[in-house]
């Protein structure tokens, strides 16, 4: 009796631990001063990520990977996130568009 009761239990937490292991992968990323902090993240590849993303400084940024088709602008303040699809083994550059040669962001995906 006690087994059944226990195999039910593991049934109906069946779906949310399903749930759970579908999660992306998430990391926060602060674009500030035309700058990206980190610069460098390493990532699971396989996996959707989500990047949680939050401007602290004082003008407008544009996160963006032309190559994974992502491109977020956010305003002063102000905070938004992005998923991305499992990535494949590699390297990915993202760079904040306004400040193209100080706003950078290596992902590498293992």
């Amino acid at each position: 009796m006690r087994r059944r009761a226990a195999l039910a239990a593991l049934g109906a937490l069946g779906p949310w631990a399903a749930a759970r292991a579908d999660e992306p992968a998430t990391f926060n990323v602060v674009l500030r001063g035309g700058r990206i902090e980190p610069s460098r993240l390493e990532v699971p590849a396989g996996r959707r990520i989500k990047f949680v993303l939050r401007n602290d400084g004082p003008g407008p940024v544009e996160f963006e990977n032309l190559e994974l088709r992502v491109e977020k602008v956010l305003a002063p303040g102000s905070n938004s996130f992005i998923v991305v699809a499992p990535l494949r083994p590699g390297t990915y550059r993202f760079i904040d568009e306004f400040h193209p040669d100080t706003g950078r962001l290596e992902v590498v995906a293992k």
